[in-house]
């Protein structure tokens, strides 16, 4: 059951997302804007960790690129009501910050690793089971 609702939630957010734009496992929607930067739109109530989920399951799904790669938020938090967030490759694009609090490392302006984006998907997923 529970994988038929998933099908479901993921088949409609591909009929209503943009031709040739990503669809996360959790129904995010990633935008590539370019070779290198991409836009995460705003598709309801969101954390700014479902947008890092979205980049980084787009970054590991869609571009194949390591873990270690590092991606960064360009669009300068806070974001405001109904806007999406922007990403990029390159770190001359980096906001000033991520946007995400992040405890026990060291923070990197407005960059995160692919693999530590992607493990905010998996504390996502643990926020959705507890509700």
């Amino acid at each position: 059951m529970r994988r038929k609702l998933i099908a479901a939630l993921i088949i409609t957010a591909s009929l209503a997302s943009p031709a040739g734009a990503f669809v996360s496992r959790e129904g995010q929607v990633v935008v590539s804007d370019g070779p290198d930067t991409f836009t995460v739109p705003f598709r309801g109530r969101s954390a700014a960790t479902d947008f890092w989920c979205a980049a980084g399951r787009f970054s590991s799904d869609r571009l194949r690129l390591p873990a270690n790669q590092v991606i960064y938020r360009t669009s300068e938090p806070p974001r405001g009501s109904g806007q999406g967030i922007s990403f990029s490759l390159r770190p001359e694009d980096q906001a000033s910050r991520t946007g995400v609090a992040v405890f026990g490392g060291r923070a990197s302006g407005g960059g995160m690793s692919v693999g530590s984006a992607v493990a905010l998907c998996d504390h996502r997923s643990f926020n959705m089971r507890g509700r």
